[in-house]
């Protein structure tokens, strides 16, 4: 007991440091989730990706209170060159190795905000190489699924949906039952 209360008075800024810090973290996330939601809701975006944007985002948030803690607690990062050098080698290496998720997660999170076509669409992907018109079936982080008129279905990565023309041939020309039927 005497060792808690020592701890506290020793580290009394810290630690309200640490409870502001993490209070503004509970209010941002909750502004953010419900701008989000309403969003999506004005949107009309399916919720799914409503929510798989929001734990994006909420990520994001984390790794910033994260970051914000270390200077609250003032930690000597000379002590910890070692460990974050070798830290940021092996996250380096992974983030090389694997940018094409990245971009597409990131692309993700653009066609959420950006995006003008909806599932049940029938859109025109113009690509000179492989020219694609199908009907929109899913929008998922990484990619995006599409049904040809042969029935063949597509799934078109979304950093390259970004980087095409995109046509709108048709708006909502299949239903939700339609679409369910795919998966």
């Amino acid at each position: 007991m005497i060792a808690l209360k020592s701890f506290v008075e020793e580290f009394q800024s810290e630690l309200a440091g640490t409870f502001i810090a993490f209070a503004v973290f509970l209010f941002l996330r909750f502004l953010l989730v419900k701008t989000i939601r309403r969003i999506g809701r004005k949107s009309d975006i399916n919720q799914v990706r409503t929510v798989l944007v929001g734990r994006y985002l909420t990520f994001a948030l984390i790794t910033l209170i994260l970051i914000a803690l270390l200077f609250i607690w003032k930690v000597d990062f000379k002590e910890l060159g070692l460990i974050l050098s070798s830290f940021f080698a092996v996250l380096g290496v992974a983030l090389f190795a694997s940018w094409s998720i990245l971009s597409n997660i990131t692309a993700g999170i653009i066609l959420f905000f950006y995006f003008p076509f909806k599932i049940g669409d029938r859109i025109r992907i113009l690509d000179k190489d492989f020219p694609e018109e199908a009907i929109i079936i899913d929008i998922q982080a990484f990619n995006i699924n599409l049904k040809k008129d042969d029935g063949e279905l597509l799934t078109y990565p979304n950093n390259l949906l970004l980087q095409k023309g995109v046509v709108l041939i048709q708006k909502q020309v299949a239903t939700g039952e339609d679409l369910e039927q795919h998966f």
